[in-house]
Formats: structure tokens, C-alpha cells, sequence
């Protein structure tokens, strides 16, 4: 028996030793494989891609993964040029399709809306919490707005005399109502009345020259003989000024309504006249409104069906109406005399009173609504005809309006509230993409005239000194720069100069401050304002414009002013005396500046201003 277990024993154990050897042999092939395979290599002969045989499967994959990578990049870079290709031909031939619907459009119809003392906030569009204008409001989303719209100044007849002739006061010399400019020749006083040739004025040329149906109805504003100083050039032609209510043919008639039914006249009668020859019309509806009826202690005085508007609302008062920003203001308008500056007086008789300035802003509110209704009844009416979508239509307006800012009622001075007025423009024209869009640059009312002639197929005269505004909303146009795939000969016809050229920038700034050229628009401006009667009744004013800071400049004074617009858009505190070195620059800059537009404005040079 022990030898029985003896013999298990030594079975037991050459068993295990044929184990033992045989596991020692799978582990020493498993180390040989796992070695030459190179799994304990060191990790930079793991990672480095030139120290791995050609056959190395790591090697293989990184190689792989690589090629695949370049392929993809090279793909994406085909698709990239495959779509930019793509997008530049759908381009070209919409800008192709454009030109040619512009080449088939028969000659547009364009007319123009243009009211009295209204600024530029006095629209829904522009975001005033309280006036109703859902017609104008509804031009600017199906055309442009342009927020810094502004004025050369800011007087009724001087801006329509602007209108008429594309020049500044400085060029066209209206300065006084009827009389234009006095002045001594042979001995004997003068009045030049309207200087510029009949035949150079908007009117005529218009009729004239581009062959359109031409219509007038509303304030002319110049009260001297139409047909003598702008020429035989009307087939229909009203002049409504200085009233808001009258008896006409045994009926008492409001002005605005007299302005819509005259208007309307003039498209039936085009309608019969006009069209049939194929000649388009080129409408000028100049409300008397907003404007206040000058020595009625009234002063605005709206329809009877307009009075329940706004009678529960509460207008606000502007931050700059009180006492202490009145007497910031320059020290000649409170004269020594005993004399009353005129917007002071007319502040008295609006805004003197809580109550007052309530009664007298919600009736200038619903003076504005009436005519915006005005203008749904007008366009309403192209619509009817036919011409809606044919016709350019501009609301625009002469001058700003002190709404007891300062102190002050009415306009004339160089403040924002003066001489910022609302413009929208649609016109079928317009590219696409700018439409509903707003437009911050700096137009001018010396740009409706070669705006309109343009859009007629004419070009601006050399003596006028605006531009054509259409080149901010089509795509042939710029922003800023000339827009890509621009043809060169549309672009050059776009900024058609006539022979009037562009004048250098200001020496400061950098290149910043200009009046434009053939790839940008002007980003200063001179403004100017005559005396009336005497310094103390209206005081001459003129000022360099900018959109971060501004120059006074009061002749019959010699009085200066600067204001930051940035830090202060209330024109508040003036920085004439700063010690900041800064405001001391700037100062010198700009009267430098002021006085090389001023010298140009009133030159007979043929320029863009």
C-alpha cells in the first residue's frame, strides 16, 4: 500500500513538471510575439510615425487616416469654390435681371411729400411712444429711413428754395421771404429775389427737360411769382400758405384737406392728360402742416374729427425743457435791451404753461396725423391708378422744430431738434435687401433735387451741390465702400458728378471727416442761418456738423461753441473753456474745418458739399 501511494506521488509530480515546462514555453513564444510586435517599446517609438518599419500596422493607420483627412479638406475646398461660384453667377444675374427690368420699367413716376416744421422724431417709425403715423410708418418698412437726415437750414423759405435748386443759401441767396437778398446797385436798393435761372430750378427741368407731368399743390414758400423765377413749368399748380382753416366756396375747409384734394386732382388729371402721352408725373404735395398760424395765439389748429386723438395721453416733456438748460444758452438771448429772442417769445406762447405745452403738442400731434392720413388718401389712390409700384415716393420736411428744448419754440438754430427731419424713400428701384432698412448718414436737403433728377434720367447740374441718395439703397450702389461685382460703368453712372468734384478731407481725423466721394458718403456738413431784422430778434448762426461733436459759430457775436455728441446729444454743456487739452484740439480742428466749408459753400466752384 505505501508503495501504491509512493507510485501516485511520483505520477503526481511528472505531471506537474511537463505542466511547469510547458506553461514556461507558451509564456516565452507569448513574450517573443508580444516583443517583436512592440507594445513595451518606449511611447516615442510609439508616436513617431519615421521611426516605425513601412509595414508597422500603427504606421499603416496613421498613413491611412492622413490621406483620408487631405481628401476631406480638399472635398470641402471644391464644395467652398463649387458655392462661391455658384453665389457670384446667382448674383450676376440677379444684378443682369435688375438692369434689365430697370432697362423695360417705363420712366417712374416720383412724388414728393413734403410738410412744414415737423422733425424727426415726430413719426412712429422713429420710435415716438405717442404720435400715430401708421402710413409713413408703413413707406419706411416697405423702403429706407434715413436717421440723420438734416437740413442747411433751418427756415421754411430757405429750405424750399434748397429744394428748387439743389444749392445752399450760400449759392442760391434766398434769404429773405419775397425779397431774397438786398443789396446796393447803382446807388439804389435791390431785392434779387430767387438768383438762380428759371431753367436750373427742379420744376423746370423736370418738365422740360426730362418731359414729365409736373404738379404742384401746397406751400411754395417763396411767395414771388412762380412762373417768373421757376419757369412755365407746372400743368397743375396750387399754393396753400399761412392758414389753417378757411371758407372756401361757402365752406370752411381745413388746409390738409385742401392739400389732399388738390393732390388728387392732379392725379385724375394726369390720369386723362398725362398718361395717354405716356409722359410720367412728378408731384410736389407741400402741407402747410405742421406749421402753427403765426400771430393766432392758437397756433395749430387740427380738423374737428382729429380732437379725440390723444386726449388721454400725456406727451412728455423733453429733458432739456427747463429753466436751468434756458439759461445755458449763449448770453445775447437775453438781450440787455429789454428784447425778446423770437424762440423765446414763441416758447411763451406754447410751452410756458404744463397745461399749455400739453393743448399745444397733442394739437401739433394730431396735425401730424392728419397728414399722414393725407398721405394713405394719396397713395391709396396711385394704387387704384395702377402706379403704386411705379412711383418713388419721399416724405420729407423743410425744417426741425423746438419743442420747448432749450427753452426755445420753432427753429432757425443749429440744434439737433432743428435741424434733424424725417426721411423715408421707397422706390422700385431698391435692392432687395435694403428694404425696411434705416440709414444713418448724413443726407442733406441739398440732395433731393439730384435725387429726383436722377431717378428722372437726368443728371445734376454743376451749380447744385448734392447728390443722388439712391446710391445708399441699390445694389449698384456702396455703404460705405463700393459694393463687389459692381460694374465700373454703372458705378461711375451712379456717382455722376457732372464736372463737380469732391473736395479733400479735413486735415484731422485721420481721413475721417469728409465730404464725400466716388466710394463714401459725407460725414460732415456746414450749416448756416441768416439774421433777421436785427441780432436780438433772430441772430445769424452757423455751425460745423458732425456725428461726434459739433461747432457753433454766431457771427453777429463772434461767439463760439463746442459740444461732444457723444457724452452730451442734449447740447448742453458747451466745451468752448474746457481745460482738456482734448476739447482745446478738437476746438481749433473744427474751426479750421468750419472755415474751409464756409469759404467752399460760398464759392462758385463746382462742387459736392
Amino acid at each position: 500500500m505505501v508503495r501504491s501511494l509512493q507510485a501516485q506521488r511520483t505520477l503526481h509530480s511528472r505531471v506537474l513538471v511537463i505542466l511547469i515546462i510547458t506553461l514556461s514555453v507558451i509564456s516565452f513564444v507569448v513574450l517573443v510575439s508580444v516583443h517583436h510586435f512592440g507594445v513595451f517599446s518606449t511611447p516615442q517609438h510609439t508616436t513617431r510615425e519615421q521611426d516605425m518599419p513601412d509595414n508597422h500596422p500603427i504606421r499603416a493607420g496613421i498613413s491611412g487616416n492622413a490621406n483620408d483627412a487631405d481628401q476631406m479638406l480638399k472635398d470641402k475646398a471644391r464644395r467652398a469654390r463649387q458655392l462661391a461660384q455658384q453665389r457670384q453667377q446667382k448674383e450676376r444675374e440677379m444684378q443682369q435681371q435688375q438692369e434689365k427690368e430697370e432697362e423695360e420699367r417705363p420712366p417712374m413716376n416720383i412724388i414728393l411729400f413734403y410738410a412744414d416744421d415737423w422733425r424727426y422724431d415726430t413719426m412712429g417709425a422713429a420710435g415716438n411712444p405717442v404720435v400715430k403715423t401708421p402710413f409713413i410708418d408703413a413707406l419706411a418698412k416697405e423702403g429706407v429711413r434715413f436717421t440723420e437726415n438734416c437740413v442747411t437750414t433751418s427756415i421754411c423759405w430757405i429750405s424750399r428754395a434748397t429744394l428748387y435748386t439743389g444749392q445752399y443759401l450760400a449759392r442760391h441767396h434766398f434769404e429773405m421771404l419775397g425779397r431774397g437778398r438786398t443789396i446796393l446797385e447803382d446807388g439804389k436798393l435791390v431785392e434779387k429775389k430767387l438768383e438762380v435761372p428759371a431753367n436750373e430750378t427742379l420744376y423746370s427741368l423736370m418738365k422740360k427737360k426730362a418731359k414729365y407731368f409736373v404738379g404742384h399743390t401746397g406751400k411754395l414758400g417763396l411767395w414771388i411769382d412762380h412762373e417768373e423765377y421757376l419757369g412755365k413749368s407746372f400743368d397743375y399748380f396750387t399754393d396753400e400758405d399761412g392758414w389753417h382753416w378757411r371758407n372756401i366756396g361757402g365752406k370752411m375747409m381745413h388746409i390738409t384737406n385742401k392739400n389732399t384734394g388738390d393732390a388728387l386732382r392732379f392725379l385724375k388729371m394726369w390720369e386723362s392728360k398725362g398718361k395717354p402721352k405716356q409722359k410720367p408725373f412728378f408731384l410736389n404735395v407741400a402741407y402747410f402742416a405742421t406749421h402753427a398760424v403765426d400771430g393766432d395765439k392758437r397756433q395749430y389748429m387740427p380738423q374737428n374729427e382729429s380732437m379725440t386723438m390723444y386726449e388721454n395721453d400725456t406727451i412728455p416733456i423733453p429733458a432739456t425743457a427747463n429753466e436751468e438748460t434756458w439759461q445755458k444758452m449763449p448770453y445775447f438771448f437775453r438781450p440787455s435791451s429789454g428784447a425778446m429772442n423770437e424762440g423765446r417769445t414763441r416758447w411763451t406762447w406754447r410751452y410756458d404753461e404744463p397745461d399749455k405745452h400739453q393743448h399745444m403738442m397733442k394739437n401739433y400731434y394730431r396735425m401730424a396725423s392728419e397728414v399722414d392720413t393725407s398721405v394713405g388718401i394719396i397713395l391709396k389712390e396711385l394704387e387704384m391708378q395702377g402706379q403704386l409700384n411705379n412711383t418713388m415716393i419721399i416724405f420729407t420736411t423743410d425744417n426741425g422744430n423746438f419743442h420747448a428744448e432749450h427753452g426755445l419754440a420753432d427753429k432757425w438754430y443749429p440744434h439737433q431738434e432743428s435741424i434733424r427731419v424725417p426721411l423715408v424713400i421707397k422706390d422700385p428701384r431698391m435692392s432687395p435687401e435694403f428694404v425696411g432698412t434705416t440709414n444713418d448718414e448724413f443726407t442733406l436737403n441739398i440732395d433731393l433735387a439730384a435725387t429726383v433728377l436722377a431717378a428722372a434720367g437726368l443728371d445734376p447740374l454743376p451749380t447744385m451741390m448734392g447728390r443722388d441718395m439712391s446710391v445708399l439703397y441699390r445694389r449698384n450702389g456702396f455703404e460705405g465702400e463700393v459694393a463687389a461685382a459692381t460694374s465700373q460703368s454703372r458705378r461711375k453712372a451712379f456717382a455722376s458728378t457732372n464736372g463737380r468734384r469732391y473736395i479733400d478731407p479735413s486735415s484731422d481725423g485721420g481721413g475721417q471727416y469728409h465730404s464725400g466721394s466716388e466710394s463714401s458718403w459725407r460725414t460732415e456738413f456746414f450749416y448756416e442761418h441768416p439774421m433777421h431784422s436785427n441780432r436780438d430778434y433772430i441772430p445769424a448762426s452757423e455751425a460745423l456738423v458732425r456725428k461726434d461733436y459739433k461747432y457753433f459759430y454766431w457771427p453777429n457775436f463772434e461767439y463760439e461753441q463746442l459740444f461732444d455728441l457723444k457724452n452730451d446729444p442734449g447740447e448742453i454743456h458747451d466745451l468752448f473753456n474746457s481745460s482738456n487739452p482734448v476739447h482745446q484740439k478738437k476746438l481749433a480742428e473744427m474751426r479750421k474745418r468750419f472755415k474751409e466749408l464756409k469759404t467752399l459753400a460760398y464759392s462758385d466752384w463746382q462742387i459736392i458739399l
